[in-house]
């Protein structure tokens, strides 16, 4: 694939700004499960990119192969904790809203397993990665994960 437009360089203030705002929202709750969520929407939105970078990112924070290969089938699959569940179940909802206002069972979920501040930080951490995808999709973007890494540590400098 050809990227068509590189993002980072055609606005660079403004996703310095992005990329700082989304390491400072993504860090804001577990690795593990930024990780599992950002892997889920990335799937949703047919982001090879993010992926491809979430996969790498969450096998350094230790998740195991076979919890990356089922998110895909959360659902049916007896690895996810409740919480990971409600935050998956949120992060589809949130990541199809254009399918339908059908959110409440998800919302019910993800009011039993985090507080307040934390529906919060989730709901930005979606609407950050669903940004990313749509940038990356959008433009034919293809990164390489450790040098996503070294922005981000520039981005919180």
């Amino acid at each position: 694939m050809t990227a068509k437009l590189d993002f980072l360089t055609a606005a660079p203030a403004l996703m310095k700004e992005w990329q700082r705002a989304a390491f400072a929202i993504s860090s804001s709750l577990e690795p593990s499960l930024s990780e599992l969520v950002k892997i889920r929407a990335s799937q949703i939105n047919g982001c090879a990119n993010c992926l491809n970078m979430h996969t790498v990112f969450a096998r350094e924070n230790g998740e195991t192969e076979q919890r990356i290969y089922l998110v895909s089938a959360w659902r049916e699959a007896p690895c996810y904790t409740d919480r990971e569940r409600a935050a998956l179940s949120w992060t589809e909802a949130m990541t199809r809203l254009s399918e339908g206002h059908t959110h409440e069972s998800a919302y019910s979920a993800l009011k039993a397993e985090f507080t307040d501040e934390e529906q919060v930080k989730l709901t930005l951490m979606i609407n950050v990665i669903n940004g990313y995808n749509r940038l990356a999709v959008g433009f034919g973007a293809w990164t390489d994960p450790a040098a996503v890494k070294s922005a981000a540590k520039a981005a919180a400098a």
